[in-house]
C-alpha cells in the first residue's frame, strides 16, 4: 500500500514539477491509477458533498436497497453470485446535456452541490488530460479533440453506496472490470475501504484518504497511446460494516467520436505493434454493456473486425 501513487498536485507549480510528472507517467504506465492531493477542489465542498450524498441515501436509498434482487439474492445461497452487484446507485448526466435537474429524490440543494462538483471536475479531468499529453509528447488538446466528437464529451457520475453485507465473500460490491472510457475521478469514502485494482496478479487495495481524489484510466486511454498507458482491471470488495460511499466521475469520448491511436505515437512501431482498432465510441459502449465483467482484448479485437467501416474523424487532424 506505501507504493500506491501519490500526486501531490501543488508540486506541478515549482522546482519539483518535473519530478511530479515523473510520479504521473510511471502511475499511468505502470498502475493505471494515482491518487491526487491538492487536487484544488476546497475541502469544505467535499465535505459537503459526502455529507449530502450520505444523507441522501439514508433518506431515499436505504430501504429500497433492502427489497433489491441482490439483497434478497443471498438468502440461503451458499456459492458465490457472480451476476450482481452489492451495490446501490443512481446516475447524473452532466454533458453533453445535464439531465440532474429530472433525478428523482434529489434536494435542489444537493441538485445544485453536485452541479458545482461536476464542473470543479470536469476541469480537472481536461488539466489531467494535458498532463497526459506533455508526457505522451502529444501537443496540448490533443486528448481532450481526441474525445470531442461533433457535440463534446461525455460526462457522468455515477453515485454509489456499498452497504455492509452479511457474506462478502458470497457477492461482489463490484465484480472485477476495466473502465471503458477515457478518464475516472473517484472521490471515496476515507473511513471504509473496498477498492482494489489488480496488479501484477495481486489485488492491491486503493488506501481510503481523506479529502483525495482517485484518478483511473479507461479503455480509450489504452486505445490512443497505444497500449503505452493501459486501464487496469479493478473491483469493490463488500464490507460486513459500515456502508462505503463512492462518487465516480467519467469524462469520456463523445457518442461519435472516432477513437484510434494517436499517430506520432506510432512512429516507431512496426505494423505489428499496431494492435489497437480504430472505432466509434458509441459503438464500442454498446459491446462493452454486454461484456463489461470480461476482459479488454477480446473487445478491442471484435472491434478490429468492424474496424474497415470506419472513417477517420475530425480528431485526425488534431
Amino acid at each position: 500500500m506505501a507504493n500506491f501513487p501519490l500526486i501531490n498536485m501543488e508540486n506541478l507549480n515549482g522546482g519539483e514539477r518535473g519530478a511530479t510528472m515523473e510520479l504521473i507517467k510511471d502511475a499511468c504506465e505502470n498502475w493505471g491509477f494515482f491518487e491526487l492531493m491538492n487536487h484544488g477542489i476546497s475541502h469544505e465542498l467535499l465535505d459537503k458533498v459526502e455529507k449530502m450524498t450520505k444523507e441522501h441515501y439514508k433518506k431515499c436509498m436505504e430501504e429500497r436497497f433492502k427489497e433489491t434482487v441482490a439483497a434478497k439474492a443471498l438468502e440461503g445461497v451458499k456459492a458465490e453470485v457472480t451476476d450482481m452487484d452489492w451495490e446501490s446507485t443512481f446516475f447524473l448526466r452532466h454533458l453533453p446535456t445535464s439531465n440532474i435537474s429530472e433525478v428523482p429524490d434529489l434536494e435542489d440543494e444537493y441538485r445544485n452541490l453536485m452541479k458545482d462538483f461536476a464542473g470543479k471536475l470536469e476541469k480537472l479531468a481536461e488539466e489531467l488530460l494535458d498532463l497526459l499529453c506533455e508526457n505522451l509528447g502529444l501537443e496540448k488538446g490533443y486528448l481532450k479533440n481526441a474525445f470531442y466528437g461533433s457535440k463534446g464529451p461525455n460526462f457522468g457520475t455515477k453515485v454509489s453506496n456499498y452497504p455492509p453485507c452479511p457474506t462478502p465473500d458470497l457477492i461482489k460490491g463490484l465484480r472485477a472490470h476495466t473502465d471503458a472510457g477515457g478518464i475516472i475521478l473517484l472521490f471515496q469514502d476515507d473511513k471504509v475501504s473496498g477498492l482494489q485494482l489488480l496488479k501484477d496478479g495481486e489485488w492491491i487495495d486503493v488506501p481510503p484518504m481523506r479529502h483525495s481524489i482517485v484518478i483511473n484510466l479507461g479503455d480509450q486511454i489504452e486505445v490512443i497511446t497505444n497500449g503505452r498507458y493501459k486501464s487496469v482491471m479493478h473491483r469493490v470488495i463488500a464490507q460486513t460494516d459500515g456502508t462505503r460511499m463512492s462518487i465516480a466521475s467519467f469524462y469520456n469520448p463523445g457518442n461519435d467520436a472516432v477513437i484510434y491511436p494517436a499517430p506520432a505515437l506510432l512512429k516507431e512501431t512496426t505494423e505489428k505493434e499496431q494492435s489497437y482498432p480504430k472505432f466509434v465510441f458509441d459503438d464500442y459502449m454498446k459491446l462493452y454493456a454486454g461484456l463489461k465483467f470480461q476482459a479488454k482484448e477480446p473487445r478491442f479485437e471484435a472491434m478490429k473486425a468492424v474496424e474497415a467501416n470506419v472513417s477517420l474523424g475530425p480528431a485526425a487532424t488534431a
